[in-house]
């Protein structure tokens, strides 16, 4: 329709003006609009210089109130290092991406590493003056924000370092010097009075002699518990004893470990049980393999856990339906045994290992699938607390996915996936294999 005005000229007869045209539909809106707009200025010229005023009740929210106000910082929540054979991995683990991103310099004295708008949790910090932490890093802020790491250069020869996430975290590699790698120490002269005692030396790791690493294979489920079940019939426990098979034998035939799996048959296995047989075999690693499921038939993909507190709400219900409990009975008293100190190495392990077979995985089945990669989180799973060796829960499909079910099925992708993990596993095995245990 036209809206318009009409006035009447000095002749008398009427001159209308055309204001705008709208569809009808709209004419409603639009004609309160203006009127509004018309009682605001007649309020305004008659009523003072207040022109129109709505009540603001007292407690009343103003629109500023409404916009949600959240941190520009970065959070570094945990800070976590550990040695491989040929460099030492410092970890920093992230609540989110760092924005604008990291930058680094070295000094005569020191790597230095800025990571801007980034703050540090206390426990996090604290972690780093710890006797047993393997690297002399210093921590300290800039008046900008920023959060810098300095690393005295005397111990490393050269450094890498990349930002990864799902989480996020910064990585950071440190190469040793060399020449400072190997030394030799004798000890001092005895004296008359005291018995002679052999001079102490220290032996190059590859001289050491190397023990064959044990790798338990955990299938999950299994005889009257038949996991999760697909649309068509499919079921969890059939497909992860199939895949742990595969699995079993590619590192009994590329590696030297010695590889036991929790069940070889289609038998029910308490799940402490399995627990209990990784660590009577003195396990170096554990890995149990699942299949998920979802309410939702589209959600897809593959995840990998460690044991911690549960991630998101989701990771909660993985681990109710894993452990067969209610999900009111995952929550609390599983969460709140990680004041446990005695397993924060063993879950600092388990996270890297997480890491390495899920980066190793993805990588692996990319060129044959489409794959939607979930990350690695966190979850109380019993099987993996109990445990005392790094240990790792993959869930590898959804089988209430008509889709991976499908694949799920296929004797071709069941050696895929067994061969992705296996090569995560091989990566991780890489900087264990020479240590003397």
């Amino acid at each position: 329709m036209r809206l318009s005005l009409t006035r009447k000229a000095s002749s008398g007869k009427k001159i209308e003006t055309a204001l705008f045209s709208m569809p009808s539909n709209r004419f409603v809106f639009f004609h309160s609009f203006l009127v509004f707009l018309l009682l605001t200025a007649f309020l305004t010229a008659w009523g003072g210089d207040g022109g129109l005023r709505l009540p603001l009740q007292e407690g009343s929210w103003s629109p500023i109130n409404l916009i949600a106000k959240r941190s520009t910082h970065t959070m570094v929540r945990n800070i976590r290092a550990h040695h491989h054979k040929k460099y030492t991995r410092l970890v920093l683990d992230l609540d989110r991406n760092i924005h604008p991103a990291p930058s680094d310099r070295r000094t005569d004295t020191d790597f230095l590493l800025e990571l801007p708008n980034t703050r540090i949790l206390k426990k996090a910090l604290s972690k780093t003056s710890g006797k047993e932490f393997p690297v002399n890093v210093h921590v300290s802020r800039t008046a900008q924000g920023s959060l810098v790491l300095a690393i005295p250069t005397k111990s490393w020869k050269r450094y890498k370092w990349y930002s990864l996430q799902k989480p996020p975290r910064i990585v950071l590699d440190l190469y040793p010097d060399s020449s400072q790698k190997f030394t030799i120490v004798t000890a001092p002269q005895p004296s008359k009075k005291t018995s002679p005692k052999p001079p102490v030396v220290t032996i190059r790791p590859d001289t050491l002699k190397k023990k064959s690493m044990v790798i338990v294979i955990d299938p999950g489920h299994g005889g009257k518990d038949p996991g999760a079940l697909g649309r068509k019939g499919t079921r969890e426990k059939d497909i992860v004893l199939k895949i742990s098979g595969y699995l079993r034998d590619l590192l009994a035939k590329e590696t030297r470990a010695q590889v036991f799996m929790t069940r070889e048959s289609d038998v029910f296995v308490e799940l402490k049980d399995r627990a209990t047989f990784a660590n009577q075999h003195k396990a170096d690693l554990f890995v149990s393999i699942h299949i998920n499921s979802h309410p939702k038939k589209f959600i897809k993909g593959l995840e990998l856990y460690h044991f911690g507190e549960a991630s998101d709400p989701r990771a909660l219900e993985v681990a109710a339906r894993e452990n067969g409990t209610p999900l009111e009975d995952n929550a609390p008293a599983w969460q709140f045994i990680l004041a446990d100190k005695l397993h924060d190495k063993k879950i600092e392990d388990s996270q890297e290992f997480a890491w390495t077979t899920k980066k190793s995985l993805v990588k692996y089945l990319k060129p044959f699938y489409k794959i939607k990669d979930h990350g690695v989180k966190t979850a109380p799973f019993f099987v993996l607390r109990m445990t005392t060796m790094p240990a790792i829960l993959a869930e590898i499909a959804f089988i209430s996915n008509p889709t991976e079910e499908k694949l799920l099925k296929s004797s071709t992708y069941q050696k895929r996936m067994a061969h992705g993990i296996f090569e995560g596993i091989q990566t991780y095995m890489k900087p264990l294999q020479t240590a003397s245990r």
